[in-house]
């Protein structure tokens, strides 16, 4: 199988499709720093919430993620956005891709990231598809990692290794979802927003959710099922856990002490641009 303009091989039998979510408000990004230094083309993405073309080196920070993804040979993209996100639609629309074709979904209100994926249900159809956030860059090797994988499942990421450096502040790891397993690495709880004491009793190594999922079409039964969370959003990991108890679904966890950024904040952005400088992007 080729890609758009023929150059590409395609794998049979893989992981080819990713839906990213970026729907969100960035209601984070959007608020003021005054110790935070922005280029005036950063300052008006960063106050329109649209991380994903906050300009990181001189690229929108989403086509980071993006080489990677084509690194690790997937080939369809679909970007779940809002109704306030038609610049990020008028951007990838004109992108010109030798390893990549784009589709779009539309979430037309914030309701969570299980709503989010019923918006692209129809671009999934019956194959696996990985959903990552738009607001994190994940490397190659992992995305390689979950595109090998033959059943449903996540990347799990070890929580001293995000800490380690200032890969991810103390913050946003305390915002990610506990992951517990059993001795074969298969998932059987997801706790969201873990009180800090319970972290800290939980055996070294602590695996953490950054959303980096594999799903299959029962997802979308899943995501159909749940009720609100008390954030008053339908979340991933409630539909996880739906599939999990109701649907007979196995999610098998893959450990991984990797690089992840995270561009939630205006004070994340240097951090990001220094660790991605040298990084190519090739879409």
């Amino acid at each position: 199988m080729k890609s758009a303009e023929g150059n590409q091989d395609i794998e049979p039998n893989m992981m080819d499709k990713i839906v990213i979510l970026a729907a969100g408000r960035g209601t984070r990004m959007q608020r003021e720093d005054a110790s935070v230094r922005l280029t005036a083309e950063q300052a008006s993405m960063a106050a329109k919430g649209l991380k994903a073309l906050i300009p990181i080196n001189g690229q929108p920070f989403l086509n980071y993620s993006l080489s990677a993804l084509a690194e690790a040979g997937y080939h369809e993209i679909c970007l779940v956005i809002g109704p306030d996100h038609s610049a990020v639609r008028q951007y990838y629309s004109g992108v010109r891709s030798r390893r990549l074709v784009f589709d779009f979904a539309m979430q037309e209100q914030p309701l969570g990231g299980a709503d989010a994926l019923l918006a692209a249900a129809s671009f999934a159809g019956d194959d696996p598809f990985l959903v990552i956030n738009c607001d994190n860059y994940y490397p190659p090797e992992v995305l390689s990692a979950i595109r090998r994988l033959d059943s449903s499942g996540l990347v799990g990421f070890r929580r001293d290794a995000l800490l380690k450096g200032g890969r991810a502040t103390a913050e946003k790891i305390a915002n990610c979802a506990l992951l517990e397993t059993d001795s074969s690495g298969r998932l059987v709880n997801i706790i969201e927003k873990p009180e800090a004491e319970l972290v800290d009793r939980m055996p070294d190594p602590v695996w953490l959710s950054m959303t980096c999922w594999r799903f299959g079409p029962s997802i979308f039964e899943a995501c159909g099922s749940i009720g609100l969370s008390p954030r008053g959003e339908y979340e991933i990991p409630d539909a996880v856990m739906y599939a999990i108890n109701f649907l007979d679904e196995e999610f098998r966890m893959i450990p991984s002490d990797a690089l992840v950024l995270d561009l939630s904040r205006r004070a994340n952005i240097a951090p990001v641009e220094k660790r991605l400088e040298g990084v190519e992007v090739n879409l």
